[in-house]
């Protein structure tokens, strides 16, 4: 029962202080620049991850050609 009272002072408490915190400049700025480094952190996974599949449909394709050739 003390467990629950304590997390749900400190959840209270959290939702008091939060929107104070958010509101100032430094946390405003700082939280800017975690969005813009994840932002960034997507891009350079989603153009790695094309990279990779353009290099196995590549390897896929040569694969193919041999396979041909080796048949005939």
């Amino acid at each position: 029962m003390q467990k629950k009272l304590l997390l749900f002072a400190g959840g209270l408490l959290t939702g008091l202080v939060a929107p104070t915190v958010l509101k100032s400049k430094c946390a405003r700025k700082a939280a800017v620049a975690v969005t813009a480094k994840s932002m960034q952190l997507r891009d350079d996974t989603r153009s790695a991850v094309e990279s990779i599949k353009e290099e196995a449909q590549d390897i896929y394709a040569e694969a193919k050609q041999q396979r041909q050739a080796d048949a005939k």
